[in-house]
C-alpha cells in the first residue's frame, strides 16, 4: 500500500520509518528548503540518528503526497491542524484520515480525533495514539499504541495494515476516550516536571500521576469518553511515560518551570497550550480540575511553583475515591 504522512516532523518522520517496512511512504511538509535537504540527504534534522530508506519519498507538493495514498496519517502539530487540513482537504479522494497529534486546540476546544472530524467531516477518521517517543518508534524499539475509530470495523482493518513487527496496535472504538487521554497527560507532565525541578520529591510526583489521572478521568468522561479507555494505551500508559522521561517536552518545559529556566520557545509544548484551552471548559462544566488549573497558572505566568504547590497541600481534605 501507499501512506502519506502529513508533517515531517519528529513523529511524522519516525512513522514514516516504521511504515517504510511495509509500505510506500510519501512524507509531506511545508518547509521546501528543509524538506530538499532531508531527500537528498536522506537524514531528518529531529532524528539525526535514522536514515531514510529509498521507499520514503520526501515531498513538499502536497498533491503528488497524496494522490493514490491509501491512508492518510496526520503528525502535524495540533494547534496548526485545522488550518492545514482546511487546505488539503479538497485534495483528499476518500481515504482514511488517521490523526497522531495530542492536544486540545486553543480555538475550538476540540481534540486531535474531533478536529480531525471538524474538518473531513464526509471521511473516514480515526487517532493514534499512546505512549511513544519519536526515537523509539524510528529505532524499530518495541512500541504499542491504541488506533480508535468510531467504527469497529474501520479500527480493526486499519489495525491489519498498519502494524508492523515493532508498532503493536490495539483497537478502540471509543475516539473521544482517547483523544482526551492522549491530550490531558501533557499538563499532568508538566507539572510532574515542575514537581521534579523544584526539588519537590518523586513522592509527590507519585502523588501527581495519579491525582491527575483522577483529573482526567473526571474531565473525559464528563465528554463521553469510556472509562476504561482511559486505563488503557492512550490514558494511563500515555500518561505513566510521559510524567517520569526527560524525552517529553512537556516533562522538560516542567522541569524548566520547576528550576525557574528558560526554555526553549521553538520547540512545541502541547501542554500548555492544552492548559490554557481547558480553563474556560472545566469552568463551563463544573469540573474540579485542580492540578490543571494550577498549570495553565503557572504556564501564564501568573503563579509561582510555591504558590501552586500552597494551593494543592490547602485543598480540603477528602476521600480518595
Amino acid at each position: 500500500m501507499t501512506v502519506c504522512i502529513l508533517g515531517a516532523g519528529a513523529f511524522g518522520t519516525a512513522l514514516a520509518v516504521a511504515l517504510s517496512d511495509r509500505h510506500d511512504v510519501r512524507l509531506w511538509g511545508r518547509d521546501g528548503a528543509a524538506l530538499r535537504e532531508m531527500a537528498q540527504s536522506r537524514k531528518s534534522p529531529r532524528l539525526p540518528d535514522v536514515t531514510l530508506v529509498e521507499n520514503i519519498t520526501v515531498t513538499c507538493d502536497a498533491k503528488m503526497a497524496l494522490q493514490g495514498a491509501d491512508f492518510i496519517l496526520s503528525a502535524i502539530p495540533l494547534q496548526a491542524t485545522h488550518a492545514a487540513l482546511s487546505e488539503l482537504v479538497p485534495l483528499f479522494a476518500g481515504q482514511p484520515l488517521i490523526g497522531c497529534s495530542k492536544g486540545v486546540d486553543l480555538t475550538t476546544g476540540l481534540g486531535g480525533y474531533s478536529v480531525l472530524r471538524s474538518v473531513y467531516v464526509a471521511g473516514p477518521s480515526g487517532l493514534l495514539t499512546g505512549p511513544s517517543f519519536a526515537a523509539d518508534i524510528a529505532g524499530g524499539l518495541p512500541t504499542a499504541l491504541t488506533l480508535a475509530a468510531a467504527a469497529q470495523e474501520d479500527a480493526g482493518a486499519w489495525q491489519a495494515a498498519l502494524s508492523t513487527e515493532t508498532l503493536r496496535l490495539y483497537t478502540s472504538s471509543d475516539p473521544i476516550g482517547a483523544e482526551l487521554g492522549g491530550a490531558l497527560k501533557n499538563v499532568i507532565a508538566i507539572a510532574c516536571g515542575a514537581t521534579i525541578g523544584a526539588g519537590l520529591g518523586q513522592s509527590a510526583r507519585a502523588a501527581l500521576i495519579t491525582r491527575g489521572q483522577a483529573e482526567i478521568m473526571r474531565y473525559a468522561v464528563k465528554l463521553g469518553a469510556q472509562p476504561e479507555t482511559l486505563a488503557g494505551l492512550s490514558g494511563f500508559g500515555d500518561l505513566c511515560l510521559t510524567c517520569t522521561s526527560q524525552k517529553s517536552r512537556n516533562y522538560q518545559f516542567g522541569l524548566a518551570l520547576g528550576r525557574g529556566q528558560a526554555f526553549d520557545k521553538a520547540v512545541t509544548v502541547e501542554g500548555r497550550a492544552t492548559a490554557l484551552a481547558l480553563l474556560p471548559i472545566m469552568e463551563r462544566l463544573d469540573i474540579d480540575m485542580p492540578i490543571t488549573k494550577a498549570v495553565a497558572g503557572l504556564c501564564s505566568g501568573a503563579i509561582t511553583v510555591s504558590q501552586a504547590l500552597a494551593a494543592l497541600m490547602a485543598r480540603p481534605l477528602r476521600k480518595e475515591l
